[in-house]
């Protein structure tokens, strides 16, 4: 089927050599002469091309080229313009022209003209293969991320079933080194989920903000402290990877939980701090302290797994570890890059 090209010019001998021209090179020429003829033809549809002589009868094709664009056409346009005419060319083109041709009585301009419109009409196909591309590629990374939501969603979800089960584990057993053993286990496991559950509820499933995904464990993780411990939290909303906030949640976890076991062994009332800032762009500090009674330098308590995570996460995580601690209490900073 032949590109019907709507061509706006008021001489009447110029129209019929253009028509003739184009008609043998496969196109459908539709000649008006002024700009209501022309948003006529244009709103009737079917055009493939419009060539936009500058003088009208009635108005100039500047301004039919700029209704146009306004009204969000894309249709390929060629602005003709005389020879003298340099910034009317320039305004066209930032007026949304395709092309531009100058007009003279040489036996050249309609075949320049026939080029112009051939050119125009490729741009336009190209920018809708690669509006159609665009398209499918945004559609197919939603459906990716939607399904990979899910599958965040699923492993949280199962995640907090093992947590259940080993809660009622613990609640069978009448150990309390069992109970403990199994309860540090649910702390690590949330730590896990918790990255997972925010990266299904997030905007984003492959980062989290540490703020929000701290406040989570953290709350959990309160419920579980004897009444005399107090916890304070104060986290910056930085976004970092889902793997670098597993490694950062069961971090904090297992600082959390050894500063709660030893930290305030005769009962008296305590206070547990976490804060995590950036410190430089790229970089972050992540310090937890307690004013308990302080380690001793060979002091080794319990299995001693918590204290090889610690180490094993803050290697993940490319940090480097400083502890202090005397009678005031003990504090951890991590310093890492985000």
């Amino acid at each position: 089927m032949a590109t019907r090209v709507l061509y706006v010019d008021d001489d009447p001998i110029l129209a019929r050599l253009v028509e003739k021209r184009l008609s043998r090179e496969g196109y459908a020429l539709h000649h008006v002469t002024d700009a209501d003829a022309a948003e006529l033809a244009l709103a009737q549809g079917g055009i493939g091309a419009v060539v936009l002589d500058h003088y009208l009868v009635r108005g100039t094709g500047l301004e039919i080229l700029r209704r146009l664009r306004a009204q969000g056409s894309e249709i390929p346009a060629i602005y003709v313009t005389g020879s003298s005419e340099a910034t009317v060319a320039v305004d066209a083109l930032k007026a949304g022209a395709d092309e531009y041709v100058i007009k003279s009585a040489a036996d050249d301009f309609v075949a320049l003209l026939q080029r112009a419109i051939g050119a125009a009409i490729e741009k336009a196909e190209l920018r809708e293969a690669r509006a159609r591309a665009d398209a499918e590629t945004r559609a197919a990374r939603e459906r990716a991320e939607m399904l990979l939501a899910e599958v965040h969603h699923r492993v949280a979800n199962s995640l907090a079933m093992v947590t259940s089960l080993l809660r009622l584990q613990a609640s069978a057993s009448g150990s309390p080194e069992v109970k403990s053993a199994l309860a540090e286990a649910q702390n690590r496991i949330a730590a896990v989920a918790g990255v997972h559950r925010g990266l299904y509820l997030g905007e984003d499933v492959q980062t989290i903000l540490v703020d929000a995904y701290l406040d989570s464990l953290l709350r959990d993780f309160a419920r579980t402290l004897p009444g005399n411990v107090h916890m304070d939290i104060a986290a910056q909303p930085l976004r970092i990877s889902a793997d670098r906030a597993v490694n950062l949640g069961i971090l904090v976890s297992e600082l959390a939980t050894n500063a709660a076991k030893y930290a305030w062994p005769d009962g008296r009332d305590g206070r547990l701090t976490i804060r995590i800032a950036e410190t430089a762009p790229g970089q972050a500090k992540l310090a937890v302290s307690d004013d308990g009674v302080g380690l001793s330098p060979d002091e080794t308590k319990g299995t001693g797994l918590g204290r090889k995570l610690v180490a094993a996460m803050a290697e993940r995580l490319e940090g480097t570890v400083e502890i202090r601690s005397d009678n005031t209490g003990t504090s951890v900073d991590l310093s890492f890059p985000i």
